[in-house]
């Protein structure tokens, strides 16, 4: 066992306090607000479905393209994989749904909550792999934590058909025993004890705290089963699901693109933070670090969010027709719908692919970066 250790974070403590703590807390207290004003009876008030759905987890999908398209050079490096991610996407998609529209809906669905659970997944292990932690008892209890936090309640989702929400379309999940979630419930309770009982051992004992991995762990634990299991209600699974999915994942590629970006030109160039300053001295122009950062930030949101509208208006004027109020008249496109809405889902898809190797720390020398000890 390694001698005593600081806490550790991937981007730094305010950073990874805003982005999971932050959100988590966020989607806690409209959760509380939406109790009371009554908005758990109800469906999604469409200021939350503006707010979180829109601007944030149709605008993260968008987000893979400052990682991916965006970056100059990028393409080329793996013009396979990013050519015929979208390509191969649209030709399934219209190949499923042209047979049977259930079934493109479902598949869909069981694709995007393989995302979003390995998605927790993965911020465990940047953070186990940043604390240097290598012992197979602390990754079988970890990992046994992180999955069985977001697939229990799951099970009991499925398990409690019909719910008074779903992913995308009313019964595009496949109805399961209860008996199932009967038998994983205990397995799930000794699974977040034995990671309680671990992190205490370590951090009381040995004094080697990781406290953004307690974090993502424990939220990730609170928000899924609150918004699914205890309560039964479209208003609480969107606050809970989306909120900490989508924030912690935009400042991940905010970070990627232009933070980590702006460290290495300075590294390339030997040009230190003191060197700047006398530089802006001398010429009399001086540019606060949290300005450049927030019209970075204005650029990066604006981008995301006018992408995420445009294919939302594609969607309700064609498709959905629900919000006239926000994306005007309805578009009548007959017999294009076959292939409309496989192409509408091409970003989603694409996100979906990629976010499995864009990440990976073993093929992607770029992440380093974030999980060097720090």
């Amino acid at each position: 066992m390694a001698g005593p250790r600081g806490p550790v974070w991937l981007f730094s403590r305010s950073v990874d306090l805003t982005a999971f703590l932050g959100s988590a807390l966020l989607a806690l207290l409209l959760l509380a607000v939406g109790w009371g004003m009554g908005l758990l009876e109800e469906d999604t008030p469409e200021w939350t479905w503006v707010s979180f759905v829109l601007l944030v987890d149709v605008a993260h999908v968008y987000a893979t393209g400052f990682r991916v398209y965006f970056v100059p050079g990028e393409f080329s490096r793996r013009r396979w994989l990013y050519g015929l991610a979208p390509l191969l996407g649209f030709m399934i998609g219209w190949a499923v749904f042209s047979e049977n529209e259930t079934y493109f809906w479902r598949g869909l669905a069981y694709l995007a909550v393989f995302h979003f659970v390995r998605q927790q997944y993965g911020w465990l292990a940047l953070y186990r792999s940043k604390a240097g932690e290598r012992g197979v008892t602390g990754r079988w209890i970890d990992t046994l934590a992180i999955y069985l936090a977001t697939v229990y309640p799951l099970v009991h989702w499925h398990a409690h058909l019909p719910r008074s929400f779903w992913w995308f379309l009313p019964g595009d999940f496949a109805a399961a025993p209860e008996v199932f979630a009967q038998i994983l419930q205990p397995i799930y309770w000794l699974a977040l004890a034995a990671y309680v009982a671990r992190s205490l051992w370590n951090g009381f004992r040995h004094r080697s705290w990781n406290p953004g991995k307690d974090i993502v762990l424990g939220t990730t634990a609170v928000c899924w089963y609150v918004g699914i299991v205890v309560i039964n209600s479209d208003y609480a699974f969107t606050v809970t699901n989306v909120i900490i999915h989508g924030v912690p994942y935009l400042v991940l590629v905010y970070w990627y693109r232009f933070v980590r970006g702006e460290d290495e030109d300075k590294a390339h160039s030997g040009q230190d933070e003191k060197e700047r300053e006398e530089k802006a001295e001398r010429t009399g122009v001086t540019t606060p670090a949290w300005r450049r950062h927030l019209r970075t930030i204005i650029m990066f949101l604006g981008v995301v969010w006018i992408l995420a509208f445009a294919e939302e208006l594609l969607w309700d004027r064609s498709i959905w027709h629900e919000r006239s109020w926000l994306f005007g008249s309805e578009w009548n496109i007959g017999r294009w719908r076959a292939v409309l809405v496989p192409l509408l889902v091409v970003p989603q898809l694409t996100h979906y692919i990629l976010d499995g190797f864009i990440w990976r720390r073993r093929s992607n020398p770029e992440m380093k970066a974030i999980t060097r000890d720090g």
